[in-house]
């Protein structure tokens, strides 16, 4: 049987049973609560590999783990390691057990509605929408770059078509099934990634090309210090760890992981499984992309020519590594699975909360939560659209990436986090800290789209420096919120009031 064959036939499967997981769980979407957080009831195994799934795509195993692995050799797989211990265990003992609580104490299901319980700010809601919706769009479209640059390679289609397959697949899941479905989809697809890694790593070491583990980790050390890394080089890989661990903090697609977990105890079990998620797949991810120097002396280039990039070190490697038919179906599938999931998760958050927190709110305040509910899924339809367009692009999948963490987590991180803890956070400092993150994580995305060759002297281009950006963005933020709230207490200022209900008491429903 052809490779071509067995791969369509494995990717069509996955799409029935996508399908079906969509229709099966239609009937559980009528209203708005069910669409996004289902029945908070979610346990710590559906909980953590939905937050694993949602946090890992085709960005990290074909952008991000080849262009680490090109620049950095070995040390890219700091990179994993670091997404598992700050991204995952970190962020799940900071941040779930708290979220968990407030969210559910007072009914709250979006990160603008929870920015506006806190800070009873309707100006700061609509920013916060504002801000999702089209900064979520880059990140989604990066996930299609990512898949659709391995299929290139490996069944020689042409990637618009490749991005149409991708749509449906996720369109299907999300506007059939909701919150539920992507929960139940991510579990099974939680699975195939765990197997897919597992499977991936022992074909790649055992390749011609890397000749075993011990022989592999030699060579690559080698080859890294040929790269003669100095202080730039390593500040860029700091900055794409912190980025990449620290900036899942501030992700609200992320966060809402962890509205509909069941209870503490189920939070507590869900840690320790979602480390262990990411130590496998970030870890095992990053440490293949990190041999791509072994396969390659230069940059490959897209299969209808063009410049080299790093977005087609992995799946040449894949190509090249002498995987069986079945194994490269495996594959495909593994990565269809991370990214239909990623998609999955940031579709529904873009769209409910344009949905809930500002057409619903702002346009048609009488409209029923049934409608609501059929609101968003026209929202998710329109969402995957401009998704799709922006991947057509020609913007790498890091840069793209980094520019979406960079707003969004700089924008969020501080004050949501904050606010979790310390009561004597206020309107005036959040509102420092949201502006302040926009304001510093904005310049690469900003150079990108109209000043490309402005540069920072003895640095790079600046279009190409999200993750430094993001990082001190998120770093601005936090001293922010802190700063400006204790000033504006100290001032007595109108938006230095405090919250006590946010902490204590019981709101309806929003």
């Amino acid at each position: 049987m052809s490779k071509e064959l067995i791969i369509w036939g494995t990717i069509g499967v996955y799409i029935i049973f996508m399908v079906i997981i969509g229709l099966l769980n239609s009937r559980s979407t009528k209203n708005i609560s069910e669409f996004t957080v289902g029945g908070r009831n979610a346990g710590a195994w559906v909980s953590a590999l939905s937050y694993g799934t949602a946090y890992f795509s085709a960005v990290m195993f074909i952008g991000y783990s080849g262009t680490t692995g090109w620049n950095y050799g070995i040390w890219g797989v700091l990179v994993g390691i670091g997404n598992a211990v700050f991204g995952s265990l970190l962020a799940w003992l900071v941040l779930a057990r708290r979220t968990r609580e407030t969210t559910r104490r007072l009914n709250i299901k979006s990160m603008p509605q929870f920015f506006h319980t806190r800070f009873e700010s309707q100006g700061m809601k609509r920013f916060s929408v504002a801000v999702i919706f089209v900064f979520l769009l880059p990140y989604s479209a990066s996930v299609y770059k990512g898949l659709t640059s391995v299929c290139s390679v490996l069944l020689g289609i042409d990637e618009r078509i490749t991005m149409i397959v991708i749509a449906v697949a996720a369109a299907a899941v999300v506007m059939l099934g909701g919150y539920v479905a992507t929960l139940k989809a991510d579990f099974v697809q939680g699975i195939i990634m765990m197997v897919g890694v597992s499977a991936l790593i022992i074909a790649i070491v055992r390749s011609d090309r890397v000749g075993g583990l011990s022989a592999g980790l030699s060579a690559i050390a080698s080859e890294t210090a040929k790269l003669n890394l100095g202080a730039k080089d390593h500040a860029g890989l700091w900055a794409t760890i912190l980025m990449t661990s620290f900036g899942t903090w501030g992700l609200p697609q992320m966060i809402h992981k962890y509205y509909g977990i069941r209870d503490d105890h189920e939070v507590k079990r869900g840690t320790v499984i979602s480390t262990l998620f990411a130590l496998l797949i970030a870890g095992g991810g990053y440490f293949i992309g990190s041999l791509s120097r072994l396969f390659f002396d230069e940059l490959p280039s897209p299969p209808a020519g063009g410049a080299g990039s790093p977005d087609y070190l992995v799946p040449n490697m894949l190509s090249g590594a002498g995987l069986s038919n079945i194994l490269l179906g495996l594959i495909l599938v593994l990565l269809i699975s991370a990214s239909v999931s990623t998609l999955a998760a940031i579709t529904i958050t873009a769209s409910s909360t344009l949905t809930m927190d500002f057409i619903k709110e702002r346009l048609f305040p009488n409209m029923d939560s049934a409608r609501t509910a059929l609101t968003t899924k026209v929202i998710c339809g329109v969402f995957v659209v401009l998704s799709y367009i922006i991947a057509n692009s020609n913007t790498p999948i890091l840069h793209m990436m980094s520019y979406s963490w960079g707003i969004l987590s700089g924008s969020f991180l501080a004050p949501y986090m904050i606010s979790l803890y310390w009561k004597g956070i206020n309107r005036a400092g959040a509102w420092a800290g949201m502006i302040g993150g926009f304001v510093v994580a904005s310049p690469p995305v900003i150079c990108k789209l109209f000043f490309p060759q402005a540069a920072l002297p003895g640095v790079d281009y600046v279009s190409k420096l999200g993750p430094h950006f993001a990082c001190a963005s998120m770093a601005v933020s936090l001293l922010l919120c802190f700063a400006v709230s204790a000033v504006a207490k100290a001032a007595n200022w109108k938006a230095s009031a405090e919250n006590p209900l946010f902490y204590e008491g019981e709101e309806a429903s929003t």
